[in-house]
């Protein structure tokens, strides 16, 4: 048995195997990069190894590194969790080369599914039902489009090396298809060096289906039936559940037994994912369910088949990876209720997704539910690696009693400064198509309109606002206990600027909402409600945004100030240039909004700066 653990990866990840190897009574090392030095998984591993830069090319995807922080420290296995090198035969092989455990499937099996064109030839031989198609040799143009004509249209050209959305393109019609592939093969050659496509027929209603598989050494290969990955955005998935809602069982008999076959067809060992595309146009049936590809690996969404299943996959893992049988045989194994995971990003969705790094000033996700996270309290959201803060899970007997669990859950986040797209996640999952399961891959774009909430605040979180401020007056201190739901009258008037607006709000009357909960501390109040934050900032405590009104000079979003061009004290012109921040490879000019003098500057250069962040403030001409 491992005594010893090495796991090369970060974040939740690395933090959810270190606490299945504690309970096991394995040692584990972490490794980590300079940015994360800090980092949650970096305190709870037993030991931890630097490997490099922040950057991952420089630390996390150097295997030579990795492989010498298991020597130096006397682990016997490396544990790849899920991205940077747990998909490289060259690194598994390496790992094995070394003498090591590798916690994961053989080099040959992930070589075996590396290229769709090769997989999906290996799963027809072995009775795997495969979407229409051509992964021919010939990758001429007339070869190419005389087989998507026959395929029919829509057609879909893949990379065969793609993966993350990349080198993907849809033909409607045979005049487009030749302009489509040459941009595909464009992008497929710049992102993965192989420009050969594959060709699929279009599914029209599409959902995403995978079934959990387990090998082991001894021959033995079982599956933990399905989950529905179908909520995505920009191919990534956001929403995943177990079992797959709509699925019968003649149809999960026969899917997940192709499943089998599949893992079987590569002698495969320890957990991996077959990905499926079903066409649902009417429901989910065995013969409109074909193979897309396989994740030889444990995925991002293990926990919902956990959470039906009562297995712990990772100490499955563990054992395999020592020469252990699979602990269950298939008949051992069934569906107990419904799981559904969501995965909290930092991101802000009113502002079109982008990132939002920073400090975790203020992090709390609540009690309630399964959460997976590598952040606490205090911690950096790095711009350096995946924006996933956590992974929200829970459990109900009923995909109805799962979703409200879920949902309250997401409403109740509270993060501050560091946006994130947890009222996004509740508005899915309020949603009456996916309450009725009525879902497909499209399901996001259709609907982002409806589903991105407004950040502005309405009256009602005005008040609260207020009223927090009255609370904390009233009691004669200044900050407000996080958490804390109002139940008293104020007693002021408080005069506060939110996005460049400015009230005076009596707080003289009693205001209880049971949704909000925040803190005031003698620059601002921020209010937590529906999974969003709302900042205020306090005039009456003469604090520079609040006193120069529309002269807060804020930065629009995440990035590193590269240039201050004025001073405290200086007079400055409506139009002038401040300062550029830049921010997702471009410059931001952010100018004066009318002649005044500049009575704060907090910004300077080369700081890197939080969304809305006060950078300057510029007092009006008398």
């Amino acid at each position: 048995m491992i005594t010893k653990l090495l796991i090369a990866n970060r974040g939740e990840i690395a933090c959810r195997i270190i606490r299945t190897a504690r309970e096991m009574g394995i040692a584990t090392v972490a490794v980590y990069s300079d940015a994360d030095a800090k980092a949650l998984h970096v305190r709870t591993a037993d030991e931890a190894v630097h490997i490099g830069p922040s950057p991952a090319a420089e630390s996390y995807l150097v295997g030579e590194k990795i492989i010498a922080a298991a020597r130096q420290t006397g682990a016997e296995a490396i544990h790849p969790g899920y991205g940077f090198l747990s998909e490289n035969a060259g690194f598994a092989q390496a790992v094995i080369d070394a003498g090591l455990i590798w916690v994961g499937p053989k080099p040959s099996s992930i070589d075996a599914m590396g290229l769709k064109d090769a997989a999906k030839k290996l799963m027809r031989d072995a009775g795997v039902p495969v979407t229409p198609g051509y992964e021919g040799e010939d990758q001429s143009v007339e070869r190419l489009k005389k087989e998507a004509d026959a395929i029919g249209y829509p057609v879909l050209i893949k990379a065969v090396a793609g993966g993350g959305g990349k080198g993907m393109r849809k033909v409607d019609k045979a005049e487009d298809f030749e302009a489509s592939l040459e941009s595909c093969r464009r992008e497929a050659k710049a992102s993965f060096s192989n420009d050969e496509v594959l060709l699929e027929k279009w599914i029209t209603s599409p959902r995403h289906i995978e079934v959990q598989v387990f090998g082991d050494a001894h021959g033995n290969v079982v599956h933990l039936f399905e989950r529905d990955c179908s909520l995505q955005r920009r191919h990534q998935k956001v929403i995943e559940e177990a079992p797959a809602p709509g699925m019968d069982e003649a149809t999960r008999e026969e899917i997940c037994a192709a499943a089998v076959r599949a893992a079987k067809a590569v002698n495969y060992e320890g957990a991996g994912t077959i990905e499926f595309i079903a066409d649902a146009s009417e429901g989910l049936r065995a013969d409109r369910i074909f193979f897309m590809e396989m994740n030889t690996r444990l995925q991002v969404e293990h926990p919902v088949t956990e959470e039906i299943t009562g297995v712990d996959l990772v100490e499955w893992q563990l054992l395999v990876a020592s020469g252990e049988p699979i602990p269950m045989k298939q008949e051992d194994l069934f569906i107990d209720g419904h799981s559904i995971e969501a995965r909290l990003y930092a991101e802000d969705p009113t502002g079109g997704f982008l990132p939002s790094t920073g400090r975790l000033e203020h992090f709390d996700l609540g009690v309630e539910g399964r959460i997976e996270t590598g952040v606490e309290e205090g911690d950096m959201i790095s711009p350096f690696y995946d924006p996933m803060v956590a992974k929200l899970v829970v459990w109900g007997e009923t995909r109805a009693e799962a979703i409200d669990q879920l949902a309250d859950i997401a409403e109740s986040v509270e993060i501050w400064p560091v946006k994130t797209n947890a009222a996004f996640i509740a508005a899915c999952l309020r949603d009456e198509d996916f309450e009725d399961a009525n879902l497909d891959t499209g399901f996001i774009e259709a609907k982002l309109d409806t589903l991105v909430a407004s950040d502005e605040a309405d009256d009602d979180i005005w008040q609260t606002a207020a009223d927090f401020i009255a609370l904390a007056e009233t009691e004669e201190h200044e900050d407000l206990p996080i958490g804390l739901r109002l139940n008293a009258p104020g007693k002021l008037n408080a005069t506060l600027t939110h996005k460049g607006e400015t009230r005076t709000v009596s707080a003289a009357r009693s205001h209880v909402d049971s949704l909000a909960t925040g803190f005031v501390d003698p620059e601002r109040a921020v209010v937590f409600a529906d999974g969003q934050s709302f900042v205020f900032e306090r005039q009456s405590r003469g604090t520079g945004a609040g006193a120069a009104g529309d002269g807060a000079i804020l930065a629009p979003m995440p990035g590193k100030v590269i240039a201050v061009d004025v001073a405290e004290g200086d007079t400055v012109t409506a139009g002038q240039r401040l300062m550029v921040l830049e921010a997702m490879k471009m410059e931001h000019a952010l100018t004066a909004p009318f002649d005044g003098t500049v009575t704060e500057l907090s910004a300077s250069q080369g700081a890197q700066v939080q969304v809305e962040a006060v950078l300057a403030v510029v007092e009006p001409k008398e």
